[in-house]
């Protein structure tokens, strides 16, 4: 058992998940139950399934949920391309929101990998 709040990567996901939130207060009315709910909930998992993963004894079940927290940033990448094409936000948010949250992503495979674990 780790303590998640000390990794890198679960610092960096519960600012990247407040970024989300902030980023999608600003959506149309319509998408407030639909695509600015699922991006918060992607966010969110990521930060949530690094935290779980810190809480599991095996190297197996905390490599699974890196795995699982890897798929979460996969599918907010996906919505926040949804949004940007959508007119939702900007290029230039676009840009920085893409870059860090892939910047997440190779942290997370490096840590999988510093279990011990191919990725």
């Amino acid at each position: 058992m780790r303590d998640f709040k000390t990794l890198g990567i679960w610092q960096r996901s519960v600012k990247l998940a407040k970024t989300i939130n902030d980023l999608t207060q600003s959506f149309p009315a319509h998408e407030k139950f639909g695509l600015a709910v699922q991006m918060n909930r992607s966010g969110v998992s990521i930060a949530s399934n690094i935290a779980e993963g810190c809480g599991r004894r095996t190297i197996a079940d905390q490599t699974y949920f890196i795995h699982v927290a890897i798929g979460s940033s996969y599918e907010l990448e996906t919505q926040i391309e949804i949004a940007f094409l959508s007119h939702y936000i900007s290029a230039s948010i676009y840009q920085s929101t893409v870059s860090e949250l892939n910047t997440l992503q190779k942290m997370m495979v490096g840590y999988v990998r510093g279990l011990g674990v191919r990725y």
